[in-house]
């Protein structure tokens, strides 16, 4: 096969497709503001995963390779400006991308399978008053701007527990024993 004078292995292919796609999530431009940054860089992710829905689950063997690793410092340049630690840095950016994967997993999936009638007997059966509050007339659950709604939740989050304020330095007490 003519592909394989490019790549020797079937690694070597995952691991070039995977840095093409990471030069897709890459922003062209960062807004200064460090939720807007992080905004559309989730936004710029999500868009990118939704058009090639496979790879979110082909390329996880795949090594970092220089677009990741440019992925990665656009990042943390979108959170130099805040008093955040490299720890809460990490953390937040682990969150976010947990977010935008696990919402593009969902999206991407379709609708699920439901045996509607056995659903609807267990609904009558009594046994799930919460659910059958929520889907007894059959409704569809459907959210508006979901994934707006929880980027927006994480951000406020990160904001509200002052994830960007300095750390502060507990004071040591000192016991003199008396």
């Amino acid at each position: 096969m003519s592909l394989y004078y490019y790549v020797k292995t079937k690694a070597e292919l995952i691991a070039a497709m995977d840095d093409a796609l990471m030069g897709e999530v890459v922003v062209p431009t960062l807004p200064t503001d460090w939720r807007k940054a992080l905004t559309a860089i989730a936004r710029h992710t999500r868009d990118v995963f939704i058009r090639h829905p496979w790879a979110l689950w082909s390329m996880q063997s795949a090594p970092p390779g220089v677009n990741a690793m440019r992925h990665m410092e656009q990042c943390l340049q979108a959170l130099a400006q805040t008093g955040m630690t490299t720890e809460q840095k990490l953390t937040l950016l682990a969150l976010i991308d947990d977010f935008v994967f696990g919402y593009t997993l969902r999206e991407t999936a379709g609708d699920p399978v439901v045996d509607t009638d056995a659903a609807k007997e267990l609904l009558a059966a009594g046994a799930f008053s919460e659910l059958k509050k929520a889907f007894g007339k059959e409704r569809k659950l459907f959210i508006p701007d979901r994934f707006e709604l929880g980027l927006e939740a994480i951000l406020r989050q990160a904001s509200d527990r002052n994830l960007m304020a300095a750390p502060r330095r507990q004071k040591r007490r000192h016991n003199s024993g008396k």
